[in-house]
């Protein structure tokens, strides 16, 4: 396929967990990113997705659902990133990032894509530019030279066009939605879910209608950009 659509959802400690099939039956994405969900509760399969990979180190995790008559999961990785102090005290997650190398069939390329928590907002921004970092690392190693998509939490609600300065300068794109994406108190509201690409045109992303968690899901529409990640050139590092 020349494009891929990649629905990402906070399930607010996995109440929204009943909304999926909707989800998945109105907007029809290829791939489903999923944070703060109660993996030994996920379903093996959500209509025609099926579960790719998921953490296991903590209760409320991350978790990843693909399309399997358009992919073939060839690998994952999921990773314990640099920890604030809120996770040492309450230490709600340990894996922030979960991340798997697809084999899209139709195009017959890889892509690389990762459902991401970062820290929550009583950690400093640097920090969460610290896991960010770390996450694409280990991204990076899962599937050198690839198309490479991470999308999900990143509770960066302010000072995002320095963040995505810093993306631009690792090679990566840095996209918001068209509507905030967190509406649960007011002071707080704005832009907490973002989309970090590579190898990858961003179409458009789009926040779609609140359910029952704090979090609005986004659906991100992506093109391969020709020539990068294609089987000629798969496994070649871009030296980031």
């Amino acid at each position: 396929m020349d494009a891929v659509k990649v629905l990402s959802y906070n399930l607010r400690k996995h109440r929204a967990a009943g909304e999926l099939e909707e989800l998945e039956d109105r907007y029809e994405p290829d791939v489903l990113c999923l944070q703060e969900a109660d993996v030994a509760a996920l379903p093996e399969r959500v209509d025609e997705m099926r579960l790719g990979a998921a953490t296991d180190r903590n209760r409320l995790g991350l978790a990843i659902y693909y399309r399997e008559n358009a992919f073939r999961l060839k690998d994952t990785v999921s990773l314990g990133l640099k920890r604030s102090l809120h996770d040492l005290v309450l230490r709600p997650a340990h894996e922030r990032v979960l991340g798997v190398q697809l084999h899209d069939i139709d195009a017959g390329r890889e892509v690389t894509v990762a459902s991401f928590h970062a820290a929550p907002l009583t950690a400093l921004n640097s920090l969460r530019r610290t896991q960010i970092r770390s996450a694409l690392e280990a991204l990076e190693r899962l599937g050198p030279g690839t198309p490479t998509l991470m999308v999900g939490d990143y509770n960066y609600p302010v000072f995002k066009e320095n963040l995505g300065e810093r993306m631009r300068r690792r090679g990566y794109d840095l996209s918001l939605s068209d509507a905030r994406t967190y509406m649960r108190y007011r002071f707080f509201r704005g832009h907490y879910d973002f989309v970090t690409s590579r190898g990858l045109s961003i179409d458009r992303v789009i926040t779609l209608p609140q359910g029952s968690s704090d979090h609005l899901p986004i659906l991100v529409t992506a093109e391969y950009r020709r020539g990068h990640g294609s089987q000629e050139t798969a496994g070649e590092g871009d030296g980031t």
